[in-house]
């Protein structure tokens, strides 16, 4: 088996979360070396949460985001999106490549698209 990044996802109990668990059941291969941590909403996300990952090892973090879907907030999207770009000056500081910070809004039957946003993040994080 080749090389697999390691990947933090950050993801939402009730709306990304059901596709990546429905992405196992459906026995869409992703690597063994992505872990998830589910949280209410993504905009909850810390910036210092992620820098820590970095500083513990982890190759990329990815953001699997609410989307417009969100019960929590109506500009959910927006606050996410603000955390990612705080933790981008952030890992600039301290020499961290932003490009390993991805969001994308994943939906509750959204398996597939899961799948394919962390194996091409993988692809980029083995370059």
């Amino acid at each position: 088996m080749s090389k697999q990044a390691k990947i933090l996802v950050f993801s939402t109990e009730k709306i990304s979360d059901p596709a990546i668990d429905m992405a196992g059941l459906l026995k869409l291969h992703y690597s063994p070396q992505v872990y998830t941590i589910a949280l209410r909403c993504s905009s909850s996300i810390k910036p210092r949460w992620i820098i820590h990952a970095f500083e513990k090892g982890f190759d990329g973090v990815f953001i699997a985001a609410d989307g417009s879907d969100c019960a929590f907030s109506e500009s959910c999207t927006e606050k996410t999106g603000n955390i990612v770009s705080q933790t981008h000056k952030l890992m600039q500081q301290k020499d961290i490549d932003p490009a390993r910070l991805r969001m994308a809004a994943i939906c509750s039957v959204c398996s597939e698209s899961f799948v394919k946003q962390i194996k091409s993040f993988n692809e980029y994080l083995l370059k």
